[in-house]
């Protein structure tokens, strides 16, 4: 099935402002001469704001794989200083690898708790879903809804729903809806990183697992309507 490069249920968000001026600042402080600490600081003065953003929005991703607390910011450290330095020029490129270095640590965190935990399906396998396609252009009414919900009241509702399901569906949404990755680059995360049972992951594999994924939202999503509607 062919997919639009970096499509996600979610749109993008939007670049935050003052984003392009930062990735500038820098761009220049990697021109390959040396820099005092003086030089840096003055480079970086009045950012603070800015980078406690990025911190914040890499932590939410974080939590959303393995779970609220110190393991998050562990990992949302560790993403920063394996980010590649470079990709900090352009914003939307800085964006996606951040975001990878940090999938891809998470994914080792959660192998190592679990090393069958993000194991591929079986070839061939087909779950009984609710959806019969997946058409990310045709769920936008959908993914409407998840972002009110992850956002809204409905936030604590969305983490519980997250945190029961089980740790292949979690990983695989999470990738697709919150980080953006396309299944063929989420595939490639898991086989990267999952350990030697996530081996056979495919881009098809990737399909079949958020569209179960997506089956159990859907319940979640139903299931708060009829509880609104019965309050």
């Amino acid at each position: 099935m062919a997919e639009k490069p970096g499509s996600s249920l979610i749109p993008p968000q939007p670049i935050p402002a003052g984003a392009y001026a930062f990735s500038e600042r820098i761009h220049r402080l990697m021109d390959g001469r040396p820099k005092d600490d003086a030089t840096v600081a003055r480079a970086l003065a009045g950012t603070d704001d800015f980078v406690d953003e990025i911190a914040a929005r890499l932590y939410t991703l974080a939590s959303m794989l393995v779970g609220e607390g110190e393991a998050s910011v562990r990992l949302v450290e560790t993403a920063i200083a394996n980010t590649d330095a470079s990709s900090a020029a352009d914003p939307v490129k800085g964006r996606h690898a951040c975001r990878r270095a940090l999938c891809a640590v998470a994914i080792e965190s959660i192998a190592r708790r679990n090393p069958r935990g993000l194991a591929a399906p079986d070839p061939g396998s087909h779950g009984s879903g609710c959806i019969e396609k997946e058409d990310l252009d045709a769920a936008a009414e959908s993914s409407l809804e998840f972002e009110r919900m992850i956002a809204g009241p409905d936030r604590e509702r969305v983490r519980l729903w997250l945190a029961e399901l089980p740790a292949v569906l979690r990983t695989v949404f999470v990738l697709r809806v919150a980080a953006g990755f396309s299944a063929q680059e989420t595939a490639e995360l898991l086989d990267m990183h999952g350990g030697p049972q996530a081996a056979e992951w495919s881009a098809d594999a990737v399909r079949e697992t958020f569209r179960q994924a997506l089956c159990s939202l859907a319940s979640q999503l139903l299931q708060a309507t009829v509880l609104s509607a019965g309050s």
